[in-house]
């Protein structure tokens, strides 16, 4: 089973928003990283986007298994069916994120702490970035 460790976050929430993702083989090695600008939204919505693209990467790569850490409480516990998604915003993304996860066979998540997630907290600090500079030219 690989891993996927996500973040997303947004300056002003909302605001110039991205995410980062960085997959590694269970023994930690480093197996791709990568991030995005998604414009101007909520950091909730850029969390969510980044665990998109860590189920689309793993779905696009083949592999049956995926465990997910994050530092989002909110989105662990949502995906884990603990809380419900009151957010009309997050609800498609939530569907689809479920429907890949189905897709994918086995997906498990974990909630970590910030420090535990600071390769993904640096791409995603990397995206809004470029989101900033895009909304400033």
């Amino acid at each position: 089973m690989i891993v996927a460790y996500i973040d997303g976050g947004a300056r002003g929430n909302p605001g110039p928003a991205g995410y980062g993702v960085r997959i590694e083989h269970e023994d930690r090695t480093l197996v791709e990283e990568f991030g995005e600008s998604i414009g101007v939204a909520t950091n909730n919505v850029a969390e969510y986007r980044g665990l998109l693209a860590a189920l689309e990467w793993t779905r696009a790569h083949g592999h049956q298994g995926l465990h997910v850490r994050s530092d989002s409480l909110l989105l662990v516990q949502q995906m884990l069916g603990n809380f419900k998604v009151k957010n009309a915003g997050l609800q498609p993304l939530h569907a689809r994120a479920r429907l890949l996860a189905h897709e994918i066979g086995r997906v498990t998540f974990e909630h970590v702490r910030r420090e535990a997630n600071a390769h993904a907290d640096r791409l995603a600090n990397t995206a809004m970035d470029l989101a900033s500079e895009a909304r400033r030219s």
